[in-house]
């Protein structure tokens, strides 16, 4: 299938617009998982049950999966550009009033930012695997890990950095500082030669006979799934540390940071190891031990034991979305701008289901490692589903 033109073609504007890229998942990283180590302090800020906390991933997500909608609309008839820079400057926004009232204008505020993280994070993905495909005729898999490398360096950052701020009442600051950067990035960024919107001929797509097709149902479930388990597991382990005792209480902030840094070297070793391993064994062995590091989590009985299982848990993660997003665009083309937008609203509806039904399930029970179950099953469903050839 033929590549839409471009405003500029040469090698120089792509690595501009790769880099771009990266520079804008760093922020993005940050706020797709801020919820994991602030909720402890919301939950107490806000005088929040579990359920009222897992509310706050829901509303993260559902407005996620409207960015992603928008997202779609945006690419298929005005190009890149503007769902890249408006997306940037809704998360600015949002960062900014997070801390600034009340529980009703800190729930604006995430749905604010959780706007603009549904704009990105499918823009930047495609974005990337288009390019790389197109300049190098490589699969594309490698430059979309080294894509989410920086997303990973923004968690690992953002769980650091909430604690510490936290710590030394500086979390207005901090959250003031992200949302300074997402302006600048925004203004820097507009002039780049992003590839232009594609044509009705090269974008269209048969969603009727797609449909009849066991894969495209396949790549749904897996775009619903693996960014459900990998939230809830990232989202919640520092609330499910909180309640080992007071060792685990003190650095329940910090502690989505390890499954982070785990997920984030992961995918900065990623981009080379795909070139030397097949991508169906590496997800294979990813979905298995990334279920092995759950159970170790929920059966460990001592801190140092979850604190293995989450970076077991995050190693394992690593490379699993890359590779199915940089599956779809090689497996559809420059159709995938517009498949994308259903395959990244399932991406934001998974993060906001599977979460909030943790929250639900361990207020129902009165036990958070029951709610956990949630994200192993997912791991493990998806890990036979790679069993097969599709």
């Amino acid at each position: 299938m033929a590549s839409p033109t471009t405003e500029h073609s040469n090698p120089s504007p792509n690595r501009s617009l790769v880099l771009a890229g990266q520079l804008a998942f760093f922020p993005t990283g940050i706020l797709t998982t801020i919820l994991g180590p602030m909720l402890p302090i919301l939950i107490v800020r806000w005088a929040l049950n579990d359920t009222q906390a897992g509310n706050l991933f829901l509303i993260q997500f559902l407005a996620q999966l409207a960015g992603v909608q928008l997202s779609g609309v945006l690419l298929s008839r005005l190009g890149y550009r503007p769902a890249f820079l408006l997306g940037l400057f809704l998360m600015a926004c949002g960062t900014a009033t997070l801390l600034l009232g009340s529980v009703w204008l800190g729930l604006a505020s995430i749905a604010t930012y959780g706007l603009g993280v549904g704009l990105i994070t499918p823009t930047d993905n495609l974005l990337v695997s288009e390019i790389s495909s197109n300049s190098s005729g490589s699969s594309g898999a490698g430059a979309v890990s080294l894509l989410n490398f920086f997303w990973g360096v923004g968690a690992v950052f953002c769980s650091l950095m909430v604690a510490w701020t936290a710590a030394h009442k500086l979390l207005p600051f901090f959250l003031g500082g992200v949302s300074l950067l997402l302006v600048l990035l925004a203004l820097s960024m507009r002039s780049l030669p992003f590839p232009a919107a594609a044509t009705s001929e090269h974008s269209s797509v048969a969603w009727l006979s797609l449909a009849k097709t066991p894969t495209i149902w396949i790549f749904a479930s897996i775009f619903f799934l693996y960014p459900g388990a990998e939230t809830a597991v990232g989202g919640w382990v520092g609330s499910y540390v909180s309640r080992l005792g007071p060792r685990g209480a003190a650095i329940a902030s910090m502690m989505p940071a390890f499954f982070w840094t785990s997920l984030t070297i992961g995918r900065a070793l990623g981009s080379a190891f795909l070139h030397r391993v097949s991508e169906r064994s590496v997800l294979r062995a990813g979905y298995a031990a990334g279920a092995a590091g759950i159970v170790l989590m929920l059966w460990g009985s001592t801190l140092s034991l979850v604190i293995a299982a989450a970076l077991l848990t995050g190693l394992s993660f690593a490379t699993l979305y890359p590779i199915t997003v940089s599956r779809l665009t090689r497996r559809y083309g420059v159709g995938a701008r517009s498949i994308g937008a259903v395959m990244f609203s399932l991406a934001a509806a998974g993060p906001a289901a599977i979460p909030w039904m943790v929250g639900v399930i361990s207020h129902a029970t009165g036990s958070l490692r029951e709610g956990l179950f949630l994200p192993l099953a997912a791991t493990l469903v998806l890990f036979v589903i790679h069993l097969f050839e599709w």
